[in-house]
């Protein structure tokens, strides 16, 4: 298994599961949808993650939950641009921005990200190109459909190949586009054009979606399957949100993204203290 990511000029170390903390910069995101539209807000509240422990920043433009409504490139950047001009030289965690956009990518790696993760896994027109120049590193999700139909009627006959089978296309599409394998992770997508049952097939078996010893992501945090198994609205699924986190690094995730970083944190520390009998770790 690849144990170091390369992101751009630095490498992130993955021999134990690592938190990435959720910035959004979105008015509508389904869980902190605009509570962090100001740059000094968003700023405020990715110091906070940092100092809880996050490895990763990742700050996200456009919202993608369902039913969501795509926004221009110009916007986008508008909202990002400036918390990554402030916050790069005050941190030293990976930053990454969750986009599809070739413009945005360009603009985000000229302001010092890392790390660009794309739901739609570099199909834009032009993503590919983009995110191989940029010398970041790349996550590469799996959705069904695009976010404003993508749960209307999710199938499968084989939920866990088939996402295999896309993951595996797209990292090949990456390496012909020079893109080396030390700069991919592999994300399969929970609550991206999935039932429930999918969602929790995926993360009993997510150990199978590895390929080529790629490290995997995994974001489960305060998702609707967290709040159809608890019964608890967003922002009361944290306790559920943990539990799925520590599922998922048991099952062989490598990275967590959460919007509770201080709770996940403590937790992986619990973890790995017992598996591998590293107490203070």
């Amino acid at each position: 298994m690849i144990t170091q990511l390369r992101c751009g000029e630095r490498t992130l170390l993955l021999e134990r599961p690592l938190v990435m903390g959720v910035v959004n910069l979105t008015p509508d995101s389904f869980s902190d949808g605009g509570r962090y539209l100001e740059p000094a807000q968003a700023l405020e509240r990715a110091l906070t993650l940092d100092a809880e422990g996050a490895a990763i920043l990742d700050l996200g433009g456009e919202s993608t939950r369902p039913g969501a409504a795509p926004v221009t490139e110009q916007e986008e950047i508008r909202r990002v641009l400036p918390v990554l001009e402030r916050l790069r030289p005050r941190t030293r965690a990976i930053l990454s921005i969750d986009t599809s956009k070739p413009e945005v990518m360009r603009a985000a790696a000229a302001a010092g990200v890392d790390l660009i993760n794309d739901v739609y896994a570099l199909r834009a027109p032009g993503a590919l190109e983009a995110a191989a120049a940029s010398g970041c590193a790349v996550c590469l999700m799996h959705m069904q459909d695009e976010p404003r139909t993508m749960q209307h009627a999710p199938h499968y006959d084989d939920v866990v190949g088939e996402v295999r089978a896309f993951l595996a296309e797209r990292v090949s599409a990456c390496r012909a586009a020079g893109i080396a394998d030390a700069r991919i992770v592999l994300d399969p997508g929970f609550g991206f054009g999935k039932t429930l049952e999918h969602n929790l097939t995926l993360l009993r078996r997510l150990e199978a979606l590895r390929i080529a010893g790629l490290p995997l992501l995994a974001g489960l945090s305060r998702k609707s399957m967290i709040g159809a198994l608890t019964g608890k609205p967003s922002e009361a699924r944290v306790h559920g949100s943990v539990a799925a986190a520590l599922i998922a690094a048991q099952n062989g995730a490598r990275i967590l993204r959460v919007h509770d970083v201080a709770a996940t944190v403590d937790a992986l520390k619990v973890l790995t203290a017992v598996t591998d009998g590293s107490a203070g770790g």
